[in-house]
This record gives structure tokens, sequence and C-alpha cells, in this order.
């Protein structure tokens, strides 16, 4: 099963250089942990704080041990899951995407002297062509199929992805085509209702987060 993290993690990076091009890209990938379990039915966002409803496993190692987590401990608003979530999330897909045969790890020197890491995509692979022609359909029509599709386009929206997806649309258009897709009738009116409360949540967390790391920098700067 393709997740949710593993598909936003491959739209943001490059495929020529293999190098990460999206800012903040781990709270990204926490957050969709955190969709990928409101669409399964596992966890809801009650009073704004996040309550597993579910426990039993997905078969996900990546989204059990998230599940497990959150089950433990109080319930808690969102921003904090993402927080918490985000720690070594990008090595730990990217280590995935390897070992499914997506990615190739290619180790590599600026200058022949400082190394570095590319993570280059292994030709004849869907796993990103079919995020990208999913997120096409969302951009073209406002709607996404299902659940999953309209996580990833909220994801896409609150990481400012799209013109690194769609660097050839108009970006107010895109981004108002990715904001309107968890409208569509893609689920039961409860699956629904607890999947766009998750996904408020989420972007809230991630804005939040994003916001505090940039007054961060721009204190120490």
């Amino acid at each position: 099963m393709v997740i949710l993290a593993e598909e936003l993690l491959l739209l943001a990076y490059r495929d020529d250089t293999g190098r990460n091009q999206v800012s903040h890209l781990e709270l990204g990938l926490a957050g969709a942990l955190l969709l990928e379990l409101a669409v399964a039915e596992r966890i809801d966002v009650v009073d704004k704080r996040v309550t597993v409803v579910d426990s039993t496993p997905t078969g996900d190692p990546l989204l059990d041990d998230a599940l497990a987590r959150i089950g433990a401990d109080r319930p808690r608003k969102a921003q904090f899951w993402v927080q918490k979530l985000s720690k070594r999330i990008v090595a730990t897909v990217l280590d995935r995407l390897v070992a499914r045969g997506t990615l190739r790890h290619h180790p590599d020197r600026v200058l022949g002297l400082f190394p570095f890491q590319r993570y280059l995509p292994v030709p004849g692979d869907r796993v990103e062509s079919d995020a990208r022609d999913r997120l096409a359909h969302v951009v073209a029509t406002g709607m996404a199929r299902d659940a999953h599709d309209a996580g990833l386009a909220s994801l896409v929206y609150a990481l400012q992805m799209e013109r690194k997806v769609f660097p050839d649309r108009r970006r107010k258009e895109v981004r108002a085509a990715l904001k309107a897709a968890g409208d569509g009738a893609w689920a039961s009116q409860a699956t629904r209702q607890a999947v766009e409360a998750a996904q408020a949540a989420v972007m809230a967390a991630i804005t939040a987060a994003i916001a505090a790391s940039a007054a961060a920098t721009g204190s120490s700067g």
C-alpha cells in the first residue's frame, strides 16, 4: 500500500537532482500520517484534539507506530503530533521508498569534496506519476475522487507546493482547486466530516509550525 507520506515526499523531491525542494517537508509528512489515520477511521479530531477511535492496526508499520503513540498519550492538539511525528520522518520515508524500489539512493559530493545524498526515481515506477495524475484531476475539476486524494491535495496546499507540482499552471487557480478538493462527495457524511476535521487541524498545525520556525529564524538573524 502506498501511503500519503510516500506520495508527498516523491512530489517534493526533484526528479533530476534527487534533492528535496520543499521547506518544512517533515511537517507535511507528519501531517500525512494523521490524515491517513483519519481516512482509515482510526483517529478523529474532537474539540480540536486528536483522539484514537479505533486502535486496530492498519498493517502499515509507520502508521501503526504513529497510532500507538497517539493512543498511549492523552488527547492533544494536532500541532503537537505534527511536530512530534516529524522527527526523522524524512529519512524513514526515503528508506521505505528505496526498499520498495521506487527510489534509488545515490551518494554524491559537491566539488568532489562535500558529501550529500541524492534520491533518484527508478525508471518505470509509477507511484509519483500516478499521484500527479490524480492531483491533475483535482486541479481540473476542483474535486477529489476519494479521501486519499483530498488529503494529498490539502497537504500540497498547506506546504505551498503547487508551483513544484504544477509549474505551468496559474498558482491562484491551482490553490483554489486544491483548497476546494476536500468538499467533494468522496465518502459517507460521517467519514467526510472526520477527515475534514483532521484536514483543518493538520493544515492549521503545519501553518503554525512554519510560522514559528520563520519567527525563530528571523529573531536569530
